[in-house]
């Protein structure tokens, strides 16, 4: 018998021509997200969020994001002994994932913390730490969200926030305030209404106790059903209402919670997505009845602005992935990072990438100085979210799948990890409202508080007179605001969208990253997908930027 080569490995099975592995990498090496931070008042982070980005791109957390979504959690609907306990087991990489998210506060933390800035400091902290794994922020995304709505009812949140807004992680289902942390969820859709939370049909009855309620009904996509507490929508006597529902009861007993399946997800698989089924299930009237939607749409906006954080992550962890593939691959004679087509196509991505970072931050900002009490804030977030979690969740998908195409083939197959973020982005998109849930809610803004659009002209007002192009398009957008109509607003907040980017950009980019966003989304010298930047176009100085190192 023929034997090996010394290496030990076949003649034939050389392998040449391949990148080495990302990590260990720095998934905070990002200019325009340290800019960012700085900019929007919280430079006093940025130790913090650089240390955390390391740890986002260790070979060990790139490990557990990896493990989390090839073990998907398991339903336990009942124990051993036959008593229903409704539990959904994980695999220990989803605890790491989680662990670590808690305690570096990207959970309910920055509510108790005073200093200026805190909510812009999660941001900066989940823009890192989702490199590794998406799945694991929608509970503390939840949890992060739950606080303004529970502070509607006092003596629910003075029970419960200081518990919601801690940094310690506590998987275990046990009565609330015996544990050292606690996780919330929501539960509005229901298989009838989707969006649509007021055609909910889930009942709520009064006790005896006063504000205790008991809830009858089955809604239709709940995810983390191991969160320690929830806030629900139900019916009650004086209409759609919102309510707490804790898993465990004060007296140590199991709140009726049965999870009838998970969802079988296309992505967003690391995390249970669950359909809970209500009977008898007790809970605690938070807010007015019949003022169920207006109690938690706060909790809303800040799971909106969530999804815009998660697609600018995804944007650039991918483009991270497609770079350094670009930098370590050869074809036809040369590094693909040195070919003109490619680096027209990275650096495309990278203006999507710098855009989306930009506007996640200000948007971050304008959370943070809005819970302070500055009303311009308020109104400016008012809409800006809403385009934003429009716009950046819309380009998420067809940007995840150029970056994909960066690496080929190779792209392709599960191992590269670009196929779970390819499955990722169309999620961010549909939860907390479609595209075209977003878009009408920019127009009931516009029409109901002429504050808003106020602000985003005052807003896009401080880049005037710095790009020609800039100024035909908010002139443009101001024409498009008297013929505004639901079939058109779409067009009209994906307008929205660009304009108020670029204004940041030439605000706060280098001019050859302002000038390329202008040319191109602007402009007219673009065509129909990424890597149609025009000549004029300074890729260099883009790629850079956005990919410093051996360009």
């Amino acid at each position: 018998m023929a034997s090996l080569p010394a290496s030990g490995h076949a003649a034939t099975h050389t392998v040449t021509n391949q990148p080495p592995p990302l990590a260990p990498y720095d998934a905070s090496a990002d200019t325009v997200l340290l800019e960012g931070l700085r900019r929007e008042g919280a430079g006093w982070a940025e130790e913090g969020v650089r240390r955390l980005g390391l740890r986002a791109g260790s070979a060990e957390a790139q490990e557990w994001a990896d493990q989390a979504n090839r073990h998907e959690p398991v339903l336990r609907t009942h124990d051993r002994y036959g008593n229903r306990v409704d539990e959904v087991d994980f695999h220990p990489s989803w605890h790491h994932l989680m662990r670590t998210a808690v305690a570096e506060g990207l959970a309910g933390t920055p509510w108790a913390e005073d200093r200026p800035g805190a909510h812009v400091a999660r941001t900066a902290g989940g823009l890192v730490w989702g490199h590794t794994d998406a799945g694991h922020g929608c509970p503390t995304s939840m949890t992060y969200a739950a606080i303004p709505a529970l502070r509607k009812e006092p003596e629910l949140a003075k029970l419960y926030e200081p518990l919601l807004t801690g940094r310690e992680y506590e998987p275990e289902l046990r009565v609330p305030t015996d544990k050292p942390g606690l996780l919330a969820g929501m539960g509005m859709t229901e298989k009838q209404g989707g969006s649509d939370v007021r055609t909910n049909t889930t009942a709520a009855t009064p006790t005896a106790e006063p504000g205790v309620y008991t809830l009858c009904g089955h809604k239709w996509f709940t995810s983390a059903p191991m969160c320690d507490l929830f806030l629900v929508l139900a019916q009650a006597p004086g209409g759609l209402s919102c309510f707490l529902v804790p898993r465990i009861l004060p007296d140590g007993s199991r709140n009726t919670f049965r999870i009838q399946r998970l969802k079988d997800k296309l992505g967003n698989r690391s995390n249970a997505s669950s359909e809970p089924e209500f009977d008898g299930t007790v809970a605690w009237l938070v807010g007015p009845e019949g003022q169920g939607v207006k109690t938690i749409i706060e909790m809303v906006n800040c799971t909106r602005l969530d999804c815009v954080m998660m697609s600018a992550t995804l944007m650039r962890k991918t483009l991270v992935e497609a770079g350094h593939h670009a930098r370590h691959r050869s074809a036809f004679g040369a590094r693909l990072l040195d070919q003109p087509l490619m680096r027209n196509v990275l650096a495309d991505l990278a203006l999507e990438s710098e855009a989306a970072t930009t506007l996640t931050l200000r948007l971050a900002g304008a959370a943070d100085r809005a819970v302070r009490g500055d009303t311009g804030e308020q109104a400016f977030r008012r809409i800006a979210t809403a385009v934003g979690k429009y716009w950046v969740t819309k380009r998420g998908p067809a940007f995840t799948a150029e970056a994909l195409e960066c690496l080929g083939g190779n792209g392709y197959v599960e191992d590269s990890g670009m196929p779970r973020h390819y499955r990722e982005a169309p999620l961010l998109s549909i939860w907390e409202g479609s595209g075209n849930v977003n878009a009408l809610d920019v127009l009931r803004a516009l029409r109901r508080e002429p504050d808003t659009a106020q602000a985003l002209f005052g807003e896009l007002a401080q880049a005037q007179g710095a790009d020609a192009r800039l100024d035909t398009a908010v002139n443009r957008l101001k024409d498009l605001l008297t013929t505004a109509s639901e079939t058109s607003a779409r067009r009209l907040v994906e307008h929205m969208a660009l304009t108020l980017q670029a204004s940041l950009l030439v605000r706060h980019a280098p001019p050859a990253v302002a000038d390329a966003f202008c040319a191109s989304r602007l402009g007219g010298e673009w065509g129909h997908a990424f890597g149609t930047l025009p000549d004029s176009a300074d890729l260099d100085a883009v790629l850079a930027r956005a990919l410093p190192g051996d360009n």
